[in-house]
Parts: C-alpha cells; sequence; structure tokens
C-alpha cells in the first residue's frame, strides 16, 4: 500500500483532478473515494475500509484496479521522446532533399546527440548514412562511415543480447525441472557470452540487459562457494540500473524493465533472508504477477516468484490467503500450452494454493488435469515430485485406491532415479506410508521424527513438495483415525 500512497502524492494535481474525474465519469465512485482519501488523509486501511463497507478482499481488489487505473493514465499521458525521434527519423529524406547542406547537417546532428542519448542504434545507422551522403566530397566522409559500420555492429549487438536473454530463460525454465551439470554449463556459456558482448561496448542499454541475467544467474545457478568475489555486488548493479531508469524515465524499455528489476530485488533480498527490504517490493510485483508471467519471460524467470510467494507466505503465517488472493490476481490470466516449465509452476502453485486452503479435491484437479494435458517424461525428477503432492492430496482425502496405486507408481520412480538424487521426496513417501499403515501405535511421533530429518534435507530449484507447511495440522491431517 505504501508504494500506491506514495504514486498517488507525488501525482501533479492536474494529473490527479484528471484521474478523479475520471473515476467518477465511469462510475468508479469507491476507487474514486480511495484515491482521494489517500491523498488528502492520514487514514489507517482499517478505516477506509470501514467507510467503503468493504471486506479485506474487496479492499485488495479495489486498491489493485485503483493502481492499474493511474498507471494507465500516466501511460497515455507520457510523451515518448521514442516517438518524436522516429518521426523525425522518418523525415531525414525531407530534409536531404528540401534544406540547405548547412541546415541539414545541423539537424542531424542535433538527431545524433538525442539518439545517442537513448542508445537507439537502428536509427543512428540511418542518420550516419544520410551524413556519409552529405560528406561524399569532404575529408569527414571517412569518420561517417566508420561511425556507421560501428553502429551497424551495436544495432547487432543489442539484437544479439536480447535473442541471448530469451535463450537463456528458455533454457533456465528445462533445468529448473531437469538440472544437470551440462544444462548448467550452457546457462553459464550463455552469460559469459553476454557478458562479453557488454563489454565491447559502452553501452547502458547492454549493461541493464546483462544486469538482467548475471543477478539471475548468481541468485539461482551459481553456488555460493563458487562466487566471483571480483565480481560486481549485486546491491552495485541493482543501484546502478535504478540510476539508469531515472536518467530515461520516458524510455519504453526501461519503463517495463523497472518491473523486472522489482522481482530481482525481491528475490535477492528474500534469497539473503532480508525479508524487511523484500517485503518493500512484495506488493508491486505481487499486484503485477499475471503480467509478469504472461509477458517478461524474455527478460527474466518470473514463475519463480510463484514459489517465493508460497514461502513468504508460509512464513508470515497467511497461506490460507493464496486462494482467495489467486481469484483476484488470475482473473484474466491465460497460460502457454507450449510453455512447459511455466504451465507446470503455475500449475503447481494453484494446487498448493487449494491445499493451503483445505480444497485437497481441487488440488488433485489441478494437478491432474497437468499430468493429463502435458506429458513429463522429459522431467522425470519434476513429475516425482507432482506425483507426490497428489498422493498427499490422496491420503488427506482418504482415497486409498487411488493413493496406492500413485505411490507404488512413485516408488518404481524413485528406484530409477536412484534414492540418493531425491531423499526429501523418499522421505515424504515414507511418512505418506507410515500414515496410512493399519499400525495405529506411535503414528504421529513417527512421522514428526521424519520431519525433523526432513528439513535438513537440499531440494532443488522445483520442488514444490517442502513448500508443505509440516506442522502439527499437517501430521494431524495425514494421521487423524482411519474408518
Amino acid at each position: 500500500m505504501a508504494k500506491l500512497k506514495n504514486i498517488i502524492k507525488q501525482l501533479s494535481l492536474n494529473d490527479f483532478e484528471a484521474i478523479h474525474e475520471n473515476l467518477i465519469g465511469t462510475g468508479a465512485e469507491k476507487s474514486a473515494y480511495l484515491l482521494k482519501a489517500l491523498r488528502e488523509r492520514q487514514t489507517s486501511d482499517i478505516k477506509i475500509m470501514n467507510e467503503l463497507e468493504v471486506n479485506t478482499n474487496a479492499y485488495y481488489t479495489l486498491r489493485s484496479r485503483l493502481n492499474q487505473r493511474i498507471e494507465d493514465y500516466l501511460i497515455e499521458q507520457m510523451e515518448s521522446p521514442r516517438t518524436d525521434i522516429l518521426k523525425k527519423v522518418a523525415n531525414i529524406n525531407e530534409i536531404l532533399f528540401t534544406k540547405k547542406k548547412a541546415i541539414a547537417i545541423a539537424t542531424l546532428k542535433k538527431l545524433e546527440r538525442e539518439l545517442l542519448d537513448y542508445d537507439l542504434s537502428n536509427e543512428l545507422t540511418v542518420v550516419y548514412k544520410s551524413l556519409k551522403k552529405l560528406h561524399l566530397n569532404h575529408p569527414d566522409y571517412f569518420s561517417y562511415s566508420q561511425l556507421y559500420n560501428k553502429h551497424v555492429a551495436f544495432m547487432l549487438a543489442v539484437d544479439k543480447a536480447e535473442d541471448i536473454l530469451s535463450d537463456y530463460f528458455k533454457k533456465y525454465g528445462e533445468y529448473s525441472l531437469a538440472p544437470s551439470e551440462t544444462s548448467k554449463l550452457g546457462l553459464e556459456l550463455l552469460l559469459r557470452e553476454l557478458m562479453n558482448i557488454s563489454a565491447l561496448y559502452q553501452s547502458h542499454r547492454l549493461y541493464v540487459f546483462q544486469s538482467c541475467l548475471n543477478i539471475f544467474h548468481r541468485l539461482f545457478v551459481q553456488s555460493e562457494d563458487a562466487g566471483d568475489f571480483s565480481a560486481e555486488p549485486i546491491e552495485d548493479i541493482l543501484e546502478k540500473v535504478g540510476k539508469t531508469f531515472d536518467s530515461y524515465p520516458q524510455d519504453g524499455i526501461y519503463y517495463h524493465l523497472n518491473l523486472v528489476f522489482e522481482f530481482l530485488k525481491l528475490e535477492y533480498y528474500y534469497h539473503h533472508k532480508v525479508y524487511g527490504k523484500a517485503e518493500s517490493y512484495y506488493e508491486e510485483v505481487n499486484d503485477a504477477v499475471s503480467n509478469l508471467i504472461s509477458n517478461y519471460s524474455h527478460y527474466t524467470f518470473p514463475s519463480q516468484f510463484l514459489f517465493t510467494k508460497v514461502k513468504r507466505h508460509v512464513r508470515l503465517n497467511i497461506e490460507d490467503q493464496l486462494y482467495e488472493e489467486n481469484e483476484l490476481l488470475f482473473e484474466d490470466y491465460e497460460n502457454d500450452p507450449l510453455d512447459a516449465p511455466r504451465l507446470i509452476f503455475y500449475a503447481t502453485y494453484r494446487a498448493i494454493s487449494c491445499y493451503y486452503a483445505g480444497k485437497y479435491d481441487e488440488a488433485a484437479r489441478w494437478i491432474n488435469n497437468l499430468l493429463n494435458e502435458m506429458s513429463l517424461k522429459k522431467y522425470p525428477n519434476a513429475q516425482l515430485e507432482i506425483k507426490t503432492l497428489l498422493a498427499l492430496q490422496y491420503c488427506i482425502m482418504d482415497e486409498y485406491e487411488l493413493f496406492h496405486q500413485l505411490i507404488n507408481s512413485v516408488s518404481r520412480q524413485i528406484r530409477m532415479i536412484g534414492k540418493d538424487n531425491c531423499k526429501h521426496v523418499l522421505l515424504v513417501v515414507k511418512m505418506l506410508k507410515t500414515a496410512v499403515s493399519d499400525v495405529k501405535k506411535n503414528k504421529e511421533d513417527k512421522v514428526r521424527s521424519m520431519i525433523k530429518k526432513f528439513s535438513n534435507l537440499d531440494a532443488p530449484l522445483f520442488a514444490p513438495i517442502i513448500l508443505i507447511k509440516m506442522d502439527d495440522k499437517f501430521v494431524d491431517a495425514l494421521c487423524k483415525p482411519k474408518f
């Protein structure tokens, strides 16, 4: 809420009044009331909820929609310098054919400075091509030819950098589900290639692209003890990128990439257990989670946020709120059936959310739909995790026939993968078998002793079973009397 309040307080009077009038005109009186309350009064959220006569979930929705309306308005008002520059570039031939040479050169030189500021290499090639023409009989012809060649190369470098980013995060999705030293090496080579490209040019755009990959790699792929101590600290990178965004507030790409770096800040502080700082980025990322997962996979692996969100809710003992939040956050969300990692992370997350709401049958449906829609043979470890999560639902629902069929399949898969490669899953399977066994004596104590061992085991990147809170409620649900 703090970020929304800050945004509203920083609006100019004209912008505030325009947004307020627009809300009133479209029948969004409650949003208009909230806008005014956050702008003009020091009122607690609880008091505003009482005045609006809404519950917590409705207030959460209202706040989210107001935030979206403000963003939409600001984007509409944004005068993009890129658009203005593109218009000028489009009119270069008009300048060449209608203006005197001195005026044409002066105009192109001014345009060159603007394009350099924004790293618009494609447009710079057009400018230098025109300056070459104007200096055909002048000694500067060679200089402009060199600049033209340089920016053609730079344009290709920027395109290559974006291709590497997309390729890296596509491969990371596969790696998270089926990790191997070979795929890890492939990710490291892509990082090195992007770092090498970035080192060739003094370009803030390439630095930003490099930072997207560099930070994520160091958080999720590179082990702590393998860190390069000469590498630029992540906090310094985040600060430098932030200053770049502040310097180019109307750059369209940077405007959207700001969300990627809010996500990376959240993951960085959560990774290092600095939860207070992580919370300052949580709301903004969470409010945009549907858009983040749908549209930002070329610049990061946004599905990771779903598991981070579950861990946060479990840590704060509010895991039962996940289910209702999802109905609001993913109201218009559409999955991409061709993006297997995204679909698997999303379906698993929704199943876990149902589990925490006590909707075990719905959790089972999410998992069964996933298993029916997609072959997971490429990802045996991920398949094992997902089947074990499904077995947990069957166990709690007392669906013993389905449970035994599934647990036998899971046990066979464990033998194929190797017990040493899935110790945490093996321990959960033992808990479930203990829970459904006919032996009644000390059943709860046996499960609790296994839980203690479970907490000390390492888990892979995709390990939804470790997101299950193994507390007294968990033990009671497993070991309740069987009739």
